[in-house]
């Protein structure tokens, strides 16, 4: 049986945030690796990350994403696994709950 796939969306609380340093850019890069390297078999799309868009309605279309939400949707990506629960673990691995006030969303995507 084929693996189904998760669409993870990664959130983060809006705000500026102090930079990281040159030694934790590279902390942070080498856990990045590491953790691709570790789930290459359930990742399908790595995705990106989200910058700036309008939200279309059937009557307009209006800036976003909202400066006044509570939390920021900054990226996404595909990713296979056996059950949710797997992809539960490959997300909380994962670089996007690294930071503190970051999370990771996972959603099993439905195909006809």
């Amino acid at each position: 049986m084929p693996k189904q796939k998760y669409l993870c969306i990664q959130r983060s609380q809006p705000g500026k945030r102090e930079k990281p340093s040159p030694a934790q850019m590279e902390e942070m890069y080498a856990k990045f690796h590491a953790w691709k390297e570790k789930f290459q078999e359930n990742i399908v799309d790595m995705g990106g990350k989200l910058g700036s868009g309008k939200v279309v309605t059937s009557e307009r279309e209006t800036d976003g994403p909202f400066v006044e939400a509570k939390e920021v949707v900054g990226g996404f990506m595909i990713i296979s696994a056996d059950s949710l629960e797997e992809a539960m673990e490959v997300a909380r691995e994962s670089p996007g709950v690294m930071m503190p006030g970051s999370s990771v969303e996972v959603r099993e995507i439905h195909t006809p």
